[in-house]
């Protein structure tokens, strides 16, 4: 490949973007000569192209992985989990050459659209339930369902300890059903079937957020387009990055007790009486 400035970057830009400093300071690192691009010195303006060797105090410096965000069509079977130990584990079903991790869970015998990602920033946006996220999922029951089904579904079922937030439920045919949540507890949607006396036999999320699972063929996965990804940065913009049990009150902690010596010198400790 030619060498150009459009396939470069700027020495400052590139040291700063390792994450080790400023732009500003940088350039510091360059004036008092401690840069060297491929052995030889620095000098402000130098660009770094690929295969580069760029040290600061004699250590390699290395860029920052490309952030990546994947959509992947997950099979029932693989597990939503980066743990090697686990041989169907999602990163060695994807086998992509960077370290992706998934954002969220879907259950081992569930399929559908999952997000995969290494900005971890984004994970915490997106998984907070209180930030209100939709996730879509079409499912089938083993028998017949009801209006009464759709409507105990709509409004909310005991499970875990509390009670589901109200939610979207349609009839698609006699046994399967489209639902809409907000949430992400704990096998939630298999939990309120069988509360209802139904048992999931299959469930596949079709959609998360702006993105829809469409002609993805099971097992696939594509990175998510620059449009997806400027909605769902504009869609969690507001969101918080941390658990919703940050936003209670902590427990106050009762100050410490003071440490007061024991004073182990002989002459001053009081006098016991004796006894007589």
């Amino acid at each position: 490949m030619k060498k150009t400035n459009e396939n470069s970057t700027n020495i400052n830009k590139f040291i700063s973007s390792t994450g080790i400093c400023s732009r500003r300071e940088a350039e510091k690192f360059i004036l008092d000569g401690k840069v060297t691009i491929n052995g030889k010195p620095a000098q402000l303006g130098n660009r770094i192209f690929e295969g580069d060797i760029v040290k600061v105090n004699g250590q390699s410096l290395k860029a920052k992985p490309k952030t990546l965000y994947i959509a992947y069509n997950k099979p029932v079977g693989i597990v939503c989990t980066t743990d090697s130990k686990e041989r169907n584990n999602i990163v060695n079903a994807i086998g992509h050459p960077e370290r992706l991790f998934p954002i969220g869970r879907l259950d081992k015998p569930s399929q559908g659209l999952i997000f995969l990602t290494n900005d971890g920033d984004i994970v915490n946006k997106i998984l907070r339930a209180g930030n209100n996220h939709e996730k879509e999922y079409v499912v089938t029951v083993d028998k017949p369902i009801t209006p009464e089904f759709i409507q105990k579904m709509s409004n909310g079922i005991p499970i875990l300890g509390t009670t589901t937030k109200k939610c979207l439920v349609e009839m698609v045919n006699k046994t399967t059903f489209k639902i809409i949540l907000t949430q992400g507890l704990n096998r939630q949607i298999r939990r309120m079937c069988e509360y209802l006396n139904y048992e999931v036999t299959k469930l596949k999320r079709t959609r998360i957020m702006n993105v829809h699972l469409e002609r993805l063929a099971e097992g696939a996965w594509r990175e998510l387009t620059d449009d997806e990804m400027s909605l769902i940065n504009e869609m969690t913009a507001a969101s918080s990055k941390t658990e919703e049990a940050s936003k209670n009150v902590q427990k106050k902690t009762p100050p410490k007790k003071k440490f007061i010596p024991k004073n182990t010198d002989k002459r001053f400790q009081p006098k016991r009486k004796k006894r007589r």
